[in-house]
């Protein structure tokens, strides 16, 4: 019923728009399909198989109604390295094994904590992603021969460098072609797909004025069968899941937070909201069933999500269509896809690598000159020369830490004057003043959370400035939006401290989160109730009918005689006459 929902009201008219959009989609598709298989070591068949299964299911399966599923940039650099290090027929029992995590992720209702990962991490490892598919694309926009690819940026930088004396000029021409179409066509005309204009007509060039001299995808993958992809199950053991374990895990986080993100994209153009969970279960079920069909890891596309919305797409009917253009160009023209050149595919990487590197993002945050720069930076470095996994663990405790350090910064205790306008602290207001404390009463402000990063400062805090033990601490709990179990053990610490020794610790203005763990706790109800107060003026009350007579009677602190003298004067005129004098008062008298 759910899945009718979203076709309700849907007519002709809805279908015509679904119908140019997805044929709009479906061609933009095409080239990066290859161009996305070919990268990530693979042939340029099995992008295609990808956009057309993967696409589909995603459509029809996901929570956002717009949504472009297919291969992207971001999968390019882990495909690769899986490919390298485990071959082809892993990588697809390690999409699989995606796949199932990200249905569990969305079946346990786990979307939601995907937002959570912290933005310069996503915009570090998002912008090494793109450093490494724009540099691993120089070699065919080169043409350089006798290459030979390595997992890591420095090696592939070093065989570019020691094979640059092999430049093909026909290669740079064929390139600067196509690129030149990328570049100019959106200008003239910006609802051409110019990643299909630039290489239908750098292959054209390239065959009729430099035949033989451009590497070719027939060259080098071999012709591209235009038939549909045969199911074939791959052989699964135990051995080869434990190993995948770490590359499948990899592969859900990026395709999670990738699908998540463009979902988010989509809601902003469109003004509807998806469904994360529902999404993660779309897409690992397209997941799951790509690979039986030789297909690679798939995820939400952005660029051809919103390419799908502004040509009006209405429905999910937008990209079962632009599967399905994808699969009649496979068995109609795949052919002549076997003579596009490799230098002509170079450029539409690189301007996909351009347009995804968050370069205004990262400059942005680099700018604070922040914690967060620092996590961008390093996850962003991390990215390039080691690996994405060890870049977002990398990124990720160190955003933790570094926020756990802020907010344990925040927290303030602070042994605090209180306004001496306000009706309830008028009598407290006398206590502390000229640095002379009252001997039986302390007034602590507790300001900010209470929790592991900061609760053993709070005790300390607390006990390191009362210099004399007093028999009444009053703390002001009003400004502690959170408290955990750590914050908790060490408040209840300091108020057994404190009983120890006679004395009675008062707690007023605590808020509903801090309450509702001193009621899991237990330490709630080991308090009593009479010491627990919603408003300080209340406490003050409390904390002065409790005095003890003998100790206010030697008391030599005048700031403590003033405040006995107003808790027994009231508005007494004789009393606030004689406090405004500064004279003496009878500490009999006041008790």
């Amino acid at each position: 019923m759910k899945w009718m929902g979203r076709y309700a009201g849907y007519n002709a008219v809805a279908f015509r728009k679904d119908l140019l959009s997805g044929l709009i989609v479906g061609i933009i598709a095409i080239p990066l399909g290859m161009a996305f298989a070919i990268a990530s070591g693979v042939k340029p068949e099995y992008g295609l198989y990808t956009t057309v299964i993967a696409g589909i299911l995603i459509s029809l399966l996901g929570g956002s109604k717009l949504q472009i599923g297919g291969p992207t940039g971001a999968f390019i650099p882990i495909l690769f390295a899986i490919v390298m290090q485990y071959g082809y027929e892993n990588l697809l029992i390690a999409g699989m094994m995606a796949g199932l995590m990200l249905v569990l992720m969305g079946v346990f209702k786990l979307g939601a904590l995907i937002k959570f990962i912290p933005r310069p991490v996503t915009i570090g490892f998002t912008a090494g992603i793109a450093v490494i598919i724009f540099s691993g694309q120089i070699t065919n926009f080169l043409g350089l021969r006798g290459i030979e690819k390595h997992e890591d940026f420095w090696s592939n930088m070093k065989e570019i460098g020691m094979h640059i004396s092999t430049i093909n000029i026909y290669s740079v021409l064929t390139a600067g072609i196509c690129l030149a179409v990328l570049l100019l066509v959106p200008k003239f005309a910006p609802k051409v797909p110019a990643s299909l204009v630039g290489l239908v007509l750098s292959t054209v060039v390239a065959a009729f004025f430099f035949e033989g001299q451009v590497a070719t995808i027939g060259s080098s993958f071999g012709a591209i069968p235009n038939s549909l992809p045969q199911f074939h199950m791959p052989e699964i053991t135990w051995e080869r899941i434990v190993n995948l374990l770490q590359p499948a895990f990899v592969i859900a986080m990026l395709g999670g937070i990738e699908s998540l993100l463009s979902a988010v994209v989509a809601d902003g153009m469109t003004g509807s909201r998806h469904n994360s969970n529902r999404e993660l279960i779309g897409q690992g079920i397209a997941n799951m069933v790509t690979p039986l069909f030789g297909g690679i890891p798939a995820t939400g596309a952005i660029a051809r999500t919103a390419t799908n919305i502004k040509s009006g797409a209405v429905s999910p009917w937008s990209g079962v269509i632009h599967g399905v253009v994808v699969l009649l160009v496979l068995v109609l023209f795949a052919p002549y896809a076997s003579h596009i050149p490799l230098a002509s595919m170079a450029p539409v990487l690189m301007l996909v690598a351009w347009n995804m590197s968050e370069r205004r993002s990262f400059v942005h945050v680099m700018k604070t000159k922040t914690s967060d720069s620092l996590v961008l930076l390093l996850t962003f470095l991390l990215t390039v020369f080691t690996s994405l996994t060890t870049a977002v663990e990398v990124g990720l405790i160190l955003a933790v830490l570094l926020f756990v350090k802020r907010m344990s910064e925040m927290l303030k205790v602070a042994k605090v004057l209180p306004d001496p306008d306000h009706k309830h602290e008028k009598v407290m207001a006398h206590m502390v003043r000229e640095g002379h404390d009252c001997p039986q009463i302390s007034l602590y402000t507790i300001e900010g959370p209470l929790f592991f990063g900061a609760a053993d400062m709070f005790e300390k805090s607390v006990m390191d400035s009362i210099h004399r033990r007093p028999g009444i601490l009053l703390l002001r709990m009003g400004k502690v939006p959170f408290m955990d179990t750590t914050g908790e053990a060490n408040l209840a610490s300091l108020i057994k401290h404190f009983e120890r020794s006679g004395g009675i610790v008062l707690l007023s203005g605590i808020q509903e989160q801090p309450l509702e763990m001193l009621k899991r706790t237990g330490l709630l109800e080991r308090l009593n109730p009479a010491h627990r107060f919603e408003h300080t003026g209340e406490a003050i009350n409390y904390a002065l009918q409790h005095l003890n007579e003998e100790k206010c009677k030697g008391c030599k602190h005048f700031a403590f005689r003033e405040c006995a003298v107003l808790s027994s004067a009231g508005t007494d005129p004789e009393r606030n006459s004689l406090l405004k004098s500064g004279k003496r008062v009878n500490a009999s008298s006041s008790v």
